[in-house]
C-alpha cells in the first residue's frame, strides 16, 4: 500500500513543471524525469530510486520532488533528477553502477540548458538507490552523498535470494560494496536511517558512518526515530521534512 501511495501521489508531479524522459543512453530505462525549481542556476538534487536493483522504475518516485523544489522561509528550492536505470537481469550490478554515473555526466553537460548549478549536483538514494548513490562518491562531478536505509555491505545480498537475478560473484561484492571502497574524495555524507528499520540495514549505515569518520569526512548520520524503511522517505518528500531540510541545508553551503 505504501509503495501504491507513492505511485500515486507521484501523479500530480508529472503536471508540474518538470522535463520528463530525457535519454541518457540507447536503453528503454536509460531516462531522468527533471524537477524545476523557481531559482535559476539552483542546486541539483539527483535522486536514485530503490528495489533490489530489480524492481521499480523512476516515474513512481516522481514525488519525492514535493520535497525540495519550493521555496521555504529562509530556504531556497533545489532542482531534482530522478533517474531511471536498467534492472537485474538485464544488466549486472557493475552495469547498473556505470549507468548512474552516465546519467549524472549527461546532466552536466546538459546544466545550462537544463539551468543548474553544475557545481552543485548532489546525488541521493533509497535502499538499493542508497547504494548505487554511495557509489557515486567517487565522480568529481558529485559535490555531497545522501543515502537513506542504504545497503553498503553485498556480501549479505549476495548470500540470499535477491542474488538470483543479480549474480553477484565475489569480485563484484568486493568492488562495488562502499563499505569494501573507502571514499578518497573530501564530500560531505547524509546517513538516514530508522530505528525500526531492519537490524542489518541499521547495522550497515552505522558501520559506513563509522568508516567515513574515520577517514575524516563531513558526515551527519542520523537514525530517525519510530521511522521504517518505507515510512522515513516521507522525511524526504514533504517539504518540512528532516531529510528534505537536510539537503537544502548541504545545497546553500
Amino acid at each position: 500500500k505504501i509503495i501504491q501511495s507513492w505511485a500515486d501521489r507521484s501523479v500530480e508531479f508529472h503536471n508540474r513543471c518538470c522535463a520528463i524522459d530525457l535519454t541518457y543512453g540507447s536503453s528503454p530505462r536509460q531516462k531522468i524525469d527533471y524537477f524545476f525549481t523557481e531559482k535559476s542556476n539552483a542546486p541539483l538534487f539527483v535522486f536514485i530510486h530503490g528495489g533490489y536493483w530489480q524492481r521499480n522504475n523512476k516515474t513512481m518516485f516522481s514525488f519525492v520532488a514535493g520535497g525540495l523544489t519550493d521555496d521555504l522561509p529562509g530556504l531556497d528550492g533545489v532542482n531534482v533528477a530522478v533517474i531511471g536505470y536498467t534492472l537485474a537481469p538485464d544488466a549486472k550490478l557493475r552495469e547498473i553502477n556505470n549507468e548512474i554515473n552516465r546519467a549524472i555526466d549527461y546532466l552536466f553537460r546538459n546544466h545550462a540548458h537544463l539551468g543548474f548549478d553544475a557545481d552543485k549536483i548532489l546525488v541521493g538514494g533509497w535502499s538499493a538507490g542508497g547504494h548505487l548513490a554511495a557509489m557515486t562518491a567517487s565522480n568529481p562531478l558529485v559535490k555531497g552523498v545522501i543515502c537513506l536505509s542504504g545497503i553498503f555491505d553485498l556480501e549479505p545480498i549476495s548470500l540470499c535470494y535477491v542474488n538470483e537475478l543479480l549474480q553477484l560473484d565475489y569480485n563484484e561484492v568486493t568492488r562495488l560494496s562502499p563499505l569494501r571502497n573507502p571514499c578518497t574524495h573530501d564530500i560531505p555524507f547524509f546517513l538516514f536511517v530508522g530505528d525500526n528499520e531492519l537490524p542489518e540495514l541499521q547495522r550497515q549505515s552505522e558501520d559506513y558512518a563509522r568508516m567515513l569518520q574515520d577517514l575524516g569526512h563531513q558526515l551527519q548520520f542520523e537514525k530517525i526515530k519510530t521511522l521504517n524503511h518505507f515510512t522515513i522517505m516521507d522525511e524526504l518528500a514533504l517539504p518540512g521534512g528532516r531529510i528534505a531540510r537536510s539537503i537544502r541545508n548541504m545545497a546553500s553551503d
